[in-house]
């Protein structure tokens, strides 16, 4: 008897999690609800604690550095402890809000390169930490995130890349350790441009638009950044011609170079 107690403090014969989601289809400030099934070992074993949690990978940035660093976001703990028996089967299932401020992974049912969103499980037993896998969502843009994006497809931006940069953007709504950055490759009417980045930052009542606009090197000065954000509601915004009123702030940075 003290052998086998000794097996279960170790994980030998121990317990094996597996996190089911019903839809891996979700948006900011839904909810993803799934159940996570536990399968009893060879032995009984003491559960101290389960939880769930949506995790990122973000890139940090430290000294002439870059690294990439798993960042959990959020965090819901499923229920108390209990003795699981062995061979039992221990199903629970869950529903974990998704912050307004989570990044989008898919646009257009396209996903995202860079992008690295999923529900992590953590079972916790006797002094011991099991981590399951990642298990990826797709998270999908709100109705006012749409249209911002729909409005730079409209004026013949091409997506580059995105990433989560570690960090806080001045000014705005953020919570977050972290924000991303959706970049865009200008069409040619936007000369004047290197690439455009975009950052969305939500709550549950608007959002605030980020544009960095990366202004290219003229013959007598050197490139450098433009930044312009605003505020849309999620109610709201319906009522907005979108590429027009970006147009007017990207062309009178990037229509033309400053060659002087």
């Amino acid at each position: 008897m003290a052998f086998k107690k000794l097996l279960a403090s170790l994980g030998a014969g121990g317990a094996s999690v597996e996190t089911v989601l019903t839809e891996v289809n979700v948006v900011p400030g839904g909810v993803v609800q799934g159940e996570v099934r536990i399968q009893g070992g060879s032995v009984a074993q003491a559960i101290e604690g389960l939880s769930v949690g949506l995790q990122a990978r973000v890139e940090v940035e430290s000294g002439d550095q870059e690294y990439k660093q798993d960042v959990e976001f959020t965090k819901v703990r499923l229920g108390g402890a209990f003795e699981l028996q062995a061979g039992a089967v221990h199903a629970v299932p869950f529903g974990l809000e998704i912050p307004w401020e989570t990044p989008v992974t898919m646009i257009d049912g396209q996903a995202l390169r860079g992008m690295h969103i999923g529900v992590t499980t953590e079972l916790a037993i006797a002094r011991a930490v099991d981590s399951g896998d990642l298990d990826p969502i797709n998270v999908h843009p709100l109705p006012a995130q749409q249209a911002i994006l729909d409005a730079f497809i409209q004026l013949g931006f091409r997506f580059k890349n995105a990433d989560l940069e570690r960090g806080h953007i001045r000014g705005t709504r953020q919570r977050l350790p972290f924000y991303q950055e959706i970049e865009f490759y200008p069409p040619s009417q936007y000369r004047g441009l290197n690439q455009v980045e975009l950052s969305f930052v939500a709550d549950e009542h608007a959002m605030d638009v980020v544009l960095e606009m990366d202004k290219k090197a003229g013959l007598f000065s050197e490139g450098s950044d433009t930044y312009r954000s605003f505020q849309v509601g999620h109610h709201d915004w319906q009522g907005t011609d979108w590429a027009a009123y970006l147009n007017q702030w990207l062309s009178e940075v990037g229509s033309k170079r400053n060659w002087l």
